[in-house]
C-alpha cells in the first residue's frame, strides 16, 4: 500500500548486499521497456542505484512485495510488483528455464470506440491496430491497420497491454478468438500466436 516501509535489496554500484529502506511512494505506475510497458510498477523512494535491479523489495515482514527493476530518478525507484503475472513468469523460469511468450505480429495504441457503440459495449476504447507485421499470425487471421479490438480470447481489449497479458505459452499455437470494429461494423477473426522468438 502507499505509505508501506518497504526495504531494496541488492548490489548497488557492486556494493554486494546493500539494503536501503523507504516507503511505497505510489501505485499502478507504468515504466516504458524495450518498446513494451510495464505495467503496475512500485514506485519507491527506497534508494535505487545501478545494480539494485533483480534484487527484492520486501515489507517489514519480509515478504516479497516486488523485484526492483529501474532508477526513475534521485530517490525514486521502480519495482515489478508480485502479482499473478509473475507468479507465472516464476513458474514457468522454474519448469522450463525459460518464459515463452505467444506473438501475434501487431502493433496497436488506444483507439475510441464510435460513440453509437459505446452504451452498447459499456466502454470508450479499445485497441486500434496502427501495423501488422507481413506473414504473421495477425495478418494470416485478416487483422489490418485501422481495426480496432474489442475481445480477445472472450476478454475486453482496451489497451497493448491487455493483449500482452493473454500473450502467455498457453496461447502459442492455439486458436484466439479476437472481434474488431471495422468500418463501424462488428468482425470476428480467428487467429492462431507463434511463439515469440527473441531477435
Amino acid at each position: 500500500m502507499v505509505g508501506q516501509l518497504v526495504v531494496a535489496v541488492g548490489n548497488p554500484l557492486g556494493l554486494a548486499g546493500s539494503v536501503t529502506a523507504g516507503v511505497v511512494s505510489a501505485l499502478g505506475r507504468s515504466l516504458p521497456a524495450r518498446g513494451r510497458v510495464i505495467e503496475d510498477v512500485i514506485q519507491t523512494d527506497a534508494a535505487l542505484n545501478p545494480g539494485n535491479s533483480g534484487g527484492a523489495l520486501a515489507d517489514s515482514q519480509a515478504r516479497v512485495v516486488g523485484i526492483n527493476t529501474a532508477v526513475a530518478g534521485i530517490g525514486l525507484g521502480m519495482a515489478v510488483p508480485v502479482n499473478g503475472t509473475t507468479r507465472r513468469i516464476i513458474s514457468a523460469l522454474m519448469q522450463d528455464g525459460r518464459v515463452r511468450r505467444a506473438y501475434l505480429g501487431l502493433v496497436s495504441m488506444p483507439g475510441p470506440i464510435p460513440q453509437v457503440w459505446r452504451e452498447r459495449l459499456s466502454r470508450t476504447t479499445g485497441a486500434l491496430v496502427a501495423d501488422v507485421v507481413r506473414g504473421g499470425p495477425a495478418e494470416r487471421a485478416g487483422l489490418r491497420p485501422g481495426d480496432l479490438l474489442l475481445t480477445a480470447g472472450g476478454k475486453p481489449v482496451k489497451t497493448a497491454q491487455d493483449l500482452q497479458r493473454l500473450m502467455f505459452a498457453e496461447a502459442i499455437g492455439r486458436p484466439l478468438a479476437i472481434t474488431v470494429m471495422r468500418n463501424g461494423a462488428l468482425v470476428d477473426v480467428i487467429a492462431e500466436p507463434t511463439e515469440l522468438v527473441a531477435a
